[in-house]
């Protein structure tokens, strides 16, 4: 069995956490105050070390589910980060969202250091980290990841090899961009329709009958009728990073990106005039209050 090490405890790191440990995994997690609470994991067995390179010394795989790319380059190439303590042999697996251009490069030093990468960030929300039931997207040799799969099969329920490094993480920014873009969109008209007199209940149940119908609605709807934003636990600093990750690798590809452009600036309006940690549901008022000042 693998000793795990893990970095990055939070929504859904917990999640991952969690179910590696129910599978009966070997699992060392590192201590940082982004962390959710780590008690239970202590309880069911996890170590827990203060550095990345320490925990590294005591790791066979290391996970990473960090915020973004300067997090990963920081606890990989640190000071006291994963590669001044990780053994030959070593798998280092990202499940971050980052930009691909950077996970190519910090893949190269972890290789040059002796070990090998994959990276494979996930889609869904907590809920699904927690029920062992994410979405990974993996990139990187395939009998790396043949190896590996079942350990990513303790908290993933849907598992897909994309190509060659980076290539999961260019998937991921793929698929945040249409789901983010089509939750900015849907919130936008949600606002319309509110300051147009249109009934939410309604407004919900006519996009479900055609063409609005799909996951963008479905995580919205709880706000629009009751004002819930939990079905959608994402925030809106994390959203304006996807889209900003998104346009630097469309520009990157030389790709038109006309339409992310105009969704990344809606988000960022949005972080300045509300908090940022809202979750993407909250936009809506913001959009409504937008309106009312432009008129």
């Amino acid at each position: 069995m693998k000793k795990i090490g893990m970095i990055g405890i939070g929504m859904m790191g917990h999640g991952i956490a969690s179910n590696l440990l129910k599978h009966g995994q070997s699992l060392s997690v590192l201590e940082h105050p982004g962390n959710q609470p780590l008690d239970t994991l202590r309880a069911h067995g996890a170590q827990t070390f203060k550095t990345p390179k320490e925990l590294a010394v005591h790791s066979d795989l290391v996970i990473l589910c960090v915020t973004g790319t300067p997090q990963v380059e920081a606890v990989l190439m640190g000071e006291d980060g994963v590669l001044k303590g990780m053994q030959p042999g070593t798998i280092v697996i990202d499940c971050s969202t980052a930009v691909p251009s950077s996970t190519e490069k910090v893949a190269e030093l972890v290789m040059a250091s002796g070990g090998r990468f994959l990276d494979a960030p996930m889609t869904r929300t907590p809920k699904e980290a927690a029920e062992g039931r994410l979405n990974l997207l993996v990139g990187g040799d395939v009998a790396l990841f043949e190896e590996c799969k079942h350990i990513l099969s303790c908290f993933a329920e849907n598992i897909v090899h994309v190509g060659a490094i980076g290539a999961g993480h260019r998937m991921k920014l793929l698929h945040n961009y249409v789901s983010l873009g089509s939750v900015t969109l849907l919130a936008e008209a949600a606002a319309c329709a509110e300051l147009a007199g249109v009934n939410a209940q309604t407004f919900v149940d006519v996009l479900a009958m055609g063409g609005g119908w799909g996951a963008a609605l479905e995580r919205l709807k709880p706000f629009l009728v009751s004002g819930d934003p939990s079905g959608l636990r994402f925030t809106l600093a994390n959203a304006l990073k996807d889209l900003s990750y998104y346009n630097a690798m469309a520009q990157d590809t030389q790709a038109d990106h006309t339409v992310a452009d105009a969704v990344k600036r809606t988000l960022e309006i949005a972080c300045t005039q509300g908090d940022p940690q809202s979750l993407m549901p909250q936009i809506i008022p913001l959009f409504v209050q937008r309106k009312s000042n432009a008129s």
